[in-house]
């Protein structure tokens, strides 16, 4: 069973997509070096949204099965387009840190790294998008 999310052009490069089971709503807007204003997220923004929130669920979801306490672990995308042959996502970079608190042995920190890499928005991107991920945790 799929989950359906509706979308409506706006006009004006505005896009407003609703998500089908919760009702949440979310505007888009293409990027001022694409020739829009840059108001909201543009959909390729979304894609590293994605990424993001994935894997800071994957470790939620691995810590919790482990009775791990993360809460507070926060991740920072960077996206980076290129153009050449077509526009699209060249590169995603993602660091992830743990904040102060949160301890964890070698092995808990090997399995969250496992498990975020793993992601299902990083195992659904293209091979030519090149990943990167730095974990970063309190001394």
């Amino acid at each position: 069973m799929g989950v359906e999310i509706g979308i409506r052009y706006e006009g004006d490069l505005h896009c407003e997509a609703v998500h089908g089971p919760s009702g949440n709503r979310l505007m888009t807007d293409a990027p001022v070096d694409n020739g829009g204003r840059g108001e909201a997220f543009s959909p390729t923004d979304l894609v590293a949204t994605a990424l993001g929130t994935c894997l800071l669920t994957i470790i939620g979801l691995a810590a919790k099965r482990q009775g791990l306490r993360v809460d507070g672990v926060r991740a920072h995308v960077v996206k980076e387009m290129v153009s050449d042959p077509v526009r699209r996502i060249g590169a995603l970079r993602a660091d992830i840190r743990f904040p102060e608190g949160v301890v964890l042995t070698e092995s808990e920190r090997a399995m969250l790294e496992t498990a975020a890499r793993a992601c299902p928005v990083k195992q659904s991107l293209s091979p030519d998008v090149h990943i990167a991920m730095e974990f970063y945790y309190p001394d």
